[in-house]
């Protein structure tokens, strides 16, 4: 693995973890709920792009830098998982059950349909 590889994927992370702050605090203002709905949006966006890529045809040290990189600092299982376990702690048992039943079921359905978009390409 070179340098300037590993550069691309430093760079593509920091940008795809500044989207995620964007679009996570941006859906978070606009919503008010106890529900996650920008961990949820940014998990399920990428699921998604990911599908696209996967279903395209991209591999090699592209889909790397994109998957590992871009997407890679874009979602986040660390955050889901923290805010999921918050919800419990507060009593919020079924927006938590909630959480992790949507983000499972609907970020795998998301990839699919990514997948078959992007083979259609």
């Amino acid at each position: 693995m070179s340098l300037g590889f590993c550069a691309g994927v430093a760079l593509l992370g920091g940008l795809g973890a500044t989207c995620r702050f964007l679009v996570d605090a941006k859906l978070s203002s606009a919503v008010d709920t106890a529900f996650p709905v920008g961990t949820l949006a940014v998990n399920l966006l990428g699921a998604f792009v990911l599908g696209l890529l996967m279903g395209s045809g991209v591999s090699g040290d592209l889909l790397r830098l994109l998957a590992l990189g871009l997407l890679g600092g874009f979602t986040t299982f660390s955050t889901w998982v923290f805010e999921t376990h918050r919800l419990a702690e507060d009593g919020l048992l079924r927006v938590a059950t909630a959480n992790i039943g949507v983000s499972l079921v609907a970020g795998i359905g998301v990839y699919w349909l990514g997948d078959a978009l992007g083979s259609l390409a």
